[in-house]
């Protein structure tokens, strides 16, 4: 009786096609994301006893310790506060807009930037205090 050797063959998986979809599942996940950008502006709001919580469908129009002007995180000119928010209006269901801004802005500047939104055609025009929370 003869007895052959058999040749051992190990089976073994080819990893590289493997990593390849790997990175293409990632690379899509990282494409097709939103990353929400928070707004960083570090303002001291003045506060007010008859304070309630904002919509947050509302076009929020922001005014930092310096004095520049924001529009939904957006730096805009005052100038140009009333063209940008009247853009947005047009496409938005709710009609109101809310100031947030920072205590040492002086009067001028808060009723300056609410006066180019009411002529932008918005409805209520609301500044934010320390106790609005949306």
């Amino acid at each position: 009786m003869r007895f052959r050797n058999r040749k051992t063959e190990e089976a073994s998986v080819d990893m590289s096609p493997l990593i390849d979809m790997v990175f293409i599942l990632l690379i899509f996940f990282m494409v097709s994301s939103t990353f929400v950008k928070d707004m960083k502006l570090d303002l001291n709001r003045p506060g007010a006893s008859s304070a309630q919580k904002a919509s947050s469908k509302v076009i929020r129009v922001y005014i930092d310790n310096t004095g520049d002007t924001y529009v939904d995180g957006q730096p805009v000119k005052v100038w140009a506060i009333q063209a940008k928010v009247r853009d947005m209006l047009h496409t938005s269901t709710e009609k109101s807009v809310l100031v947030v801004t920072d205590e040492t802005i002086a009067v001028e500047k808060l009723i300056e930037v609410v006066d180019q939104c009411r002529m932008a055609g918005a409805k209520d025009v609301a500044v934010a205090t320390e106790k609005e929370v949306g």
